[in-house]
């Protein structure tokens, strides 16, 4: 029996600073609910993780940049809706205008309503979304992914001659009601032609939209699975360390008290 070099403390000190160790990293764990609190616990997992969590924030970027396009799109058609209302009673202003048994009395009645008509369309073709113009009939392109991809969202163009040729006409006579109607009915083909285009706008982008939505889910759920600890298995952990940190302290304590033994050698 020896004195100066205790083995046994030495040994149960050393187990218990390894226990010590195991419950604070679980500890660490549970309490910030990541298997990895330091890139120490693993450092390849880390990296991953990383690289991972800026895809997922570009993918939500893009869902939103493509979300906004969508809105963009109804507010369109929303305006386009009205200006189909309006042309569809501008060419029965028309017809109504040519009538024989009306006066040019009637006629400049008929010509009053074709007239505002004509300057709400105008108005219309004036709005803006955001900031942006709704009917100029630029091309945008709207982000579809996380690396830059973009998709061509068709533009209208309310200012196109097709619609002018309508809002410029007038039913005051006979023969400018003729003139008008024709003018009207190539609007009204050119109107039906843009809500197509709108209309496949929305569905492409809503294509998109799905898509990013089931991307960020599925690199959420890969991200999980490498970070986010579990909880259930952590805890048994915890538990396991937790003992062995009472036990390896308790027998420490015991190591240290064995010398004190030799005193009854002594005596």
């Amino acid at each position: 029996m020896v004195i100066n070099t205790n083995t046994s403390a030495q040994s149960s000190a050393n187990l218990l600073g390894a226990s010590s160790s195991m419950l604070a990293k679980s500890l660490a764990r549970l309490s910030s609910g990541s298997k990895i609190t330091s890139p120490a616990d693993d450092s390849a997992g880390l990296g991953v993780s990383m690289k991972l969590g800026a895809q997922i924030s570009r993918t939500n970027a893009a869902q939103n940049n493509v979300g906004n396009a969508i809105s963009f799109n109804q507010t369109q058609d929303g305006y386009l809706s009205k200006v189909n209302d309006a042309l569809n009673r501008m060419s029965e202003l028309a017809v109504s205008a040519q009538d024989v048994t009306k006066t040019s009395a009637d006629q400049a009645l008929y010509n009053k309503e074709f007239t505002s008509l004509s300057s709400f369309i105008t108005d219309t073709a004036t709005k803006e979304f955001n900031g942006v113009s709704l009917f100029s009939g630029t091309a945008l392109s709207v982000t579809s992914d996380g690396d830059g991809g973009t998709f061509s969202n068709v533009g209208v163009n309310l200012g196109g001659t097709s619609f002018t040729a309508a809002t410029s006409a007038a039913v005051d006579t006979t023969a400018h009601a003729q003139s008008a109607l024709t003018a009207v009915k190539t609007a009204i083909s050119a109107l039906a032609s843009s809500r197509a285009d709108i209309g496949s706008n929305i569905q492409s982008l809503s294509y998109y939209n799905d898509q990013l939505g089931s991307l960020s889910n599925n690199l959420s759920a890969a991200k999980s699975r490498i970070t986010d600890v579990d909880v259930a298995q952590e805890s048994t952990n915890y538990a396991r360390a937790n003992i062995l940190v009472q036990s390896g302290t308790a027998m420490l304590a015991q190591a240290n008290s064995a010398p004190q033994s030799v005193l009854r050698l002594l005596g």
